[in-house]
């Protein structure tokens, strides 16, 4: 096994001066919410990680920049790719002398993409050796890949050396994928940094191990890494696969970021990242313009927002901008199925249910800019229906009903319940205890667990957690991509991390992932919904908004919690 060198990043918040050879007048400065797990993109599956990932990889397909609804367009492939009369059968054309950055396991040679490698990429899945999170997208699909999978194991030359009958490389530039049947979803897997090239040499060079390796093609190249503090990402000199978007939307024409049409990507000279779990240095970096954009979050609504919404005209004058953004981002309680606890006892389940005040919640935590959820399908989302009604509300009376006929009238016999949290920042910490006193009330106790990020991951797909606060920011705008949280083939260490079991509801996935939209997978939708509200493996909080604030000198600045490769779309002018 090779001796893998970790650089180590040291930060400065001081000036934009002395940065290797590039101007630090046009590096973008952004902060991180939460310690980096992984920057594997077989691997990662967690927005800190995935932030970094999509700068220096690149898909087949990424979602246009400025287009809403969201639309699919080429990136690394030549066009859309062409399917066989059944529609089983998919040969996809990419772009030829894309050169990856410059890695030891090219020998000094300059190494482009072939279709060789997006085949790598998808044995690097399927390999029980990668663990990886994405399995789940191809999982009884691709011919012969699933029995790759139980023939591989963890052997790496089996990886290496073994083929794909449903996986062919028919030239540099060519490959195909046979599928078990036609899956309309299917293309959007290659939206995502699972499905990222990889050369089959540099699977070799670093045995598989890429937790704080990239050898990507994106227009950004990592040049230092630093989990508990950041990353250094510097302009890729060589990068020719994308320009700035030529044409947008109504938002787009209004906001004026078409300015830069046609242009070479990408705009900036780097990025600097810089891991700040809490709030408030974030807040107080920005104002210092150390960091160029921030989320807001809800301790510093009353000092940015006017009470009719808009920003306040003192940091307006300070060329400071507001950005609200609808986002397919939302949040519930979930509880581990598993647990011989709250997993066998639905009663105690619905018992929580009805002790937490969500409407209190939403108003602490998010200064109502949340949504209330009322379906495990959020707005944005074909098949979302806005009249659906959440099966359960805050009752303190029902709550304790429900405990009693649990077996624990009062709470009494019951064992304390730790509730893990996702960071262990101010915020995580204050909502933990919230958590708490709510289920007090009723006489539920718990313990709260404070956890750093990678940690809480960790804990997650080790099935090891009880009761926590879960969340997804979809993928792609399909009901497939939140189902398949809830499918058994995914428990974890997949995304599946209430490990919910229930044959009917996998039944149902598999059938709805086959078809079309349209009310016969609408109707479906709905069954899944109501079984899975009768069982309760969650229990909803609130959809997300997001409300950013950018410097003015940040210019084409447009957030979607979907689109994570917008770095490459920004510039600094002015500052």
């Amino acid at each position: 096994m090779k001796i893998i060198l970790i650089l180590t990043l040291m930060f400065t918040f001081s000036c934009r001066k002395k940065v290797d050879t590039i101007s630090e007048d046009n590096i973008i400065r952004a902060a991180l919410n939460g310690k980096i797990d992984s920057i594997d993109p077989g691997v990662a599956y967690d927005s800190v990680s995935g932030t970094i990932i999509s700068q220096v990889y690149e898909t087949l397909f990424e979602y246009h920049y400025l287009k809403r609804p969201l639309a699919m367009r080429p990136l690394l492939s030549d066009g859309f790719p062409v399917y066989s009369e059944d529609k089983k059968t998919i040969t996809f054309t990419i772009k030829e002398n894309v050169p990856y950055h410059y890695d030891p396991s090219f020998k000094g040679q300059k190494r482009f993409v072939e279709a060789k490698d997006f085949i790598t990429a998808l044995k690097r899945v399927a390999f029980k050796g990668t663990q990886s999170k994405g399995w789940w997208l191809f999982r009884d699909k691709i011919i012969g890949l699933d029995e790759f999978r139980d023939k591989a194991k963890t052997d790496i030359n089996k990886l290496v050396t073994l083929d794909i009958e449903g996986l062919k490389a028919l030239s540099k530039t060519q490959f195909q994928i046979k599928l078990k049947r036609y899956d309309p979803q299917f293309l959007f897997a290659f939206t995502m940094p699972f499905t990222s090239p990889i050369p089959l040499e540099s699977v070799i060079y670093y045995n598989n191990m890429f937790e704080q390796i990239e050898v990507g093609t994106g227009p950004f190249k990592l040049t230092s890494l630093n989990k508990n503090s950041g990353a250094k990402l510097q302009r890729f000199p060589n990068y020719n696969v994308s320009k700035y978007p030529s044409e947008g939307d109504r938002y787009s024409h209004d906001f004026e970021l078409l300015k830069d049409a046609g242009k070479i990507l990408p705009l900036s000279d780097g990025i600097q990242f810089f891991v700040l779990n809490e709030a408030q240095p974030r807040w107080l970096n920005f104002l210092k313009k150390n960091l160029d954009f921030i989320l807001l979050v809800k301790d510093n609504f009353s000092m940015v927002i006017d009470q009719d919404g808009t920003i306040s005209q003192k940091l307006e004058k300070e060329g400071v901008q507001l950005v609200v953004s609808p986002t397919l981002t939302y949040w519930w309680i979930s509880f581990n199925m598993e647990n011989g606890l709250v997993g066998k006892n639905l009663f105690l389940r619905k018992a929580i249910a009805h002790a937490i005040d969500v409407d209190k919640y939403i108003d602490l935590f998010t200064k109502n800019v949340g949504l209330k959820a009322y379906s495990i399908y959020p707005p944005g989302i074909p098949g979302h229906d806005p009249n659906h009604q959440r099966p359960y509300e805050y009752d303190l009376e029902k709550a304790k009903n429900y405990l009693e006929k649990a077996g624990y009238p009062g709470g009494r016999g019951l064992p304390s319940i730790d509730i893990n949290m996702r960071g262990n920042n101010t915020t995580w910490r204050q909502k933990g205890e919230f958590f708490k006193s709510q289920l007090e009330k009723i006489g539920i106790h718990t313990n709260v667990v404070l956890n750093p990020y990678p940690t809480f991951l960790d804990k997650e797909s080790k099935g090891k957690l009880v009761l926590w606060p879960g969340g997804w920011a979809l993928d792609y705008p399909d009901a497939e991509n939140i189902l398949q949280l809830l499918h058994s083939a995914n428990v974890t260490p997949g995304p599946n991390a209430a490990n919910y079991n229930n044959p009917k509801i996998d039944s149902l996935i598999d059938k709805l992932k086959l078809m079309e939209n349209g009310d016969d997978k609408y109707k479906i939708m709905k069954e899944i919904e109501h079984i899975v509200e009768e069982e309760l493996p969650w229990i909803l909080l609130y959809y997300d908004r997001k409300y950013y604030i950018n410097h003015s000198y940040l210019q084409n600045y447009r957030h979607s919690d979907i689109i994570q490769n917008f770095y490459k779309y920004l510039k600094i002018v002015g500052k």
